[in-house]
């Protein structure tokens, strides 16, 4: 990577949980055979709400920690409770009820359920003495209840499957994020084809982000595009955690520093 390219890549593995974590395990291994890049993990405290504890994992996880990796606050259960999505938002349906399967947690609670949860969320983490500066709500999808429950908690910076934010500012980056779809057949064909076009697309942003996911793992043919598409990337573009991008771009918007014009 040319060292004044001033361009980053953010890779993150999603959903991680006790009940996840061997595959989690296997995306890990799989993205260190390609090299030894810093990654964000994004931890859900009760996954479908079950509270599993599991020391070797919770080491792990410490271990990851002091390595240089980043640990960020997944929602809480993983799990969509909020109220039935009307006849009418058929998009807001269709997003929560089928191409998330009811796990947008965050989707459509109010500010104080959402900020019940967060703080439970963060909770878990003090408990254990794991710093956390990023929430990602699960599945991207955040309600305009959880939007205003953010504005109470110390984040630096959360996501959406198309933009990067700074919190509490809430400006943002438009940084769609490169992922796979595993659930069906169609989706392991076409993903990695969109991946693709995406990536081409991005080739000027300061950001581009990697966003893997459990079930990933399952799937070799899967496996061998994101370790190529990493390869890729990391020929033009220095890895980093979520927060150390979120922290260098505030710095560089506090320095008024060229190269980010794709914020709002």
């Amino acid at each position: 990577m040319s060292p004044n390219s001033g361009k980053s890549l953010c890779v993150s593995i999603h959903d991680v949980a006790p009940q996840t974590w061997p595959d989690c395990l296997r995306l890990l291994q799989a993205l260190r055979a390609v090299a030894d890049i810093p990654l964000t993990f994004l931890v859900v405290p009760q996954y479908h709400g079950c509270q599993v504890r599991s020391d070797i994992y919770e080491n792990m996880l410490g271990e990851l920690l002091a390595q240089g990796h980043e640990l960020a606050l997944h929602g809480y259960t993983h799990l969509d409770t909020g109220p039935a999505p009307t006849c009418t938002g058929l998009v807001k349906r269709f997003m929560r009820t089928v191409y998330t399967q009811h796990e947008g947690e965050f989707a459509a609670i109010d500010a104080a359920e959402a900020g019940r949860r967060i703080e439970l969320g963060l909770a878990w983490f003090r408990q254990r003495n794991w710093p956390v500066k990023g929430f990602v709500a699960p599945a991207w999808l955040l309600g305009e209840g959880a939007w205003a429950a953010l504005q109470d908690f110390p984040f630096e910076y959360t996501t959406t499957m198309g933009r990067f934010y700074l919190l509490p500012q809430r400006q943002s980056l438009l940084s769609p994020s490169l992922l796979y779809t595993a659930r069906n057949a169609a989706g392991r064909l076409v993903s990695p084809h969109w991946a693709d076009l995406q990536a081409h697309c991005l080739q000027m942003s300061p950001l581009a982000r990697l966003s893997l996911h459990p079930r990933d793992a399952a799937y070799p043919a899967l496996v061998r595009h994101f370790q190529h598409l990493v390869e890729k990337l990391l020929a033009t573009r220095e890895p980093l955690t979520k927060a150390s991008f979120a922290q260098r771009w505030r710095t560089r918007q506090e320095n008024a520093l060229p190269g980010y014009s794709c914020l709002r």
